[in-house]
């Protein structure tokens, strides 16, 4: 199941960038959003309600999905898709690879499970593969300002996302199903983000044009109801860390995109960094983790 679930999520979120840039436009950013995962919640929902398998929660367990809306189907996706204003979209998914590393620090930090020395050394030289392959970008840097923005609000989205992994992987614990955490959690953050419209007086707009339509609802259908059910699955079975080392994967999918619908011109460095990728995803998933010298304890199992 793992081997089926950790390359379809990896190509369902690398097709996803291509489709939120044609989200991008005279609707306001959380209208779209908003519309994604209401659309995600009310399928999930449906499927979950009508098949007996809609888990019934508790307050505390209500609050969690709420938290989860925050972290994982509203805030993060309003700091990306603002952060596009102000650096490349392929900067942005590179500084997102990074919850590879802010995944093994939470981790540490929240659930006392020391990244071994492998894990260390292979998300790292995933995360330099992918700067290789948008140095080229990144060293034609004109607005330096707007870019410190960009890259401020691209972080805190992308450590929005880290947090939202550490409570999922709690969820699962606790015996929580994805599908019922991930239908209550979207509905939760549809509904942050239409407070949000209301607060900030955005008002609401909608557009019938097809290119907009059919990329909202891949987004919500495909990029939200299966992408998040099969990412939340994989930080279950193998554990916050491994799981995230996809988002350092997916940029590789969304190049391959851009060089079809965008007219990407690969270098010699860009290749360089997909070979640089792959080892790190080689080293991520060869059986053998010594720990770091410096951490002795017996580490947690991922």
């Amino acid at each position: 199941m793992t081997a089926v679930l950790y390359p379809a999520t990896v190509f369902i979120w690398g097709t996803t960038w291509l489709a939120i840039a044609y989200q991008i436009g005279d609707v306001p950013i959380a209208n779209s959003i908003m519309y994604r995962f209401a659309i995600a919640a009310l399928i999930l929902v449906c499927v979950l309600a009508l098949s007996g398998r809609l888990q019934k929660l508790n307050p505390q367990q209500h609050l969690s999905c709420l938290l989860l809306g925050l972290c994982l189907f509203s805030c993060n996706f309003m700091l990306f898709y603002h952060a596009a204003q102000y650096i490349p979209s392929g900067l942005i998914s590179i500084v997102f690879s990074i919850a590879t590393i802010m995944n093994m620090l939470n981790s540490w930090l929240f659930h006392g499970q020391r990244p071994s020395l492998r894990l260390l050394c292979g998300g790292c030289l995933g995360i330099g593969g992918i700067i290789m392959l948008f140095y080229p970008d990144l060293s034609q840097a004109e607005h330096f300002s707007e870019q410190i923005l960009g890259l401020v609000m691209a972080l805190a989205g992308t450590y929005c996302f880290s947090l939202g992994n550490m409570l999922s992987a709690k969820q699962q614990k606790q015996g929580l199903s994805v599908l019922s955490v991930n239908a209550y959690g979207m509905a939760y953050g549809a509904l942050l983000l239409l407070l949000w419209s209301l607060v900030s007086g955005q008002g609401f707009s909608f557009s019938l044009q097809p290119l907009y339509l059919s990329s909202l609802f891949y987004l919500a259908i495909i990029g939200s109801v299966l992408g998040f059910s099969f990412y939340l699955v994989l930080v279950g079975r193998l554990g916050p860390q491994k799981a995230a080392y996809a988002t350092v994967l997916f940029p590789i999918v969304a190049l391959a995109l851009s060089t079809i619908f965008e007219g990407y011109q690969w270098s010699n460095l860009g290749l360089l960094g997909v070979a640089t990728v792959l080892l790190g995803n080689l080293l991520v998933f060869t059986k053998g983790r010594p720990s770091l010298a410096w951490l002795r304890k017996p580490q947690q199992a991922v």
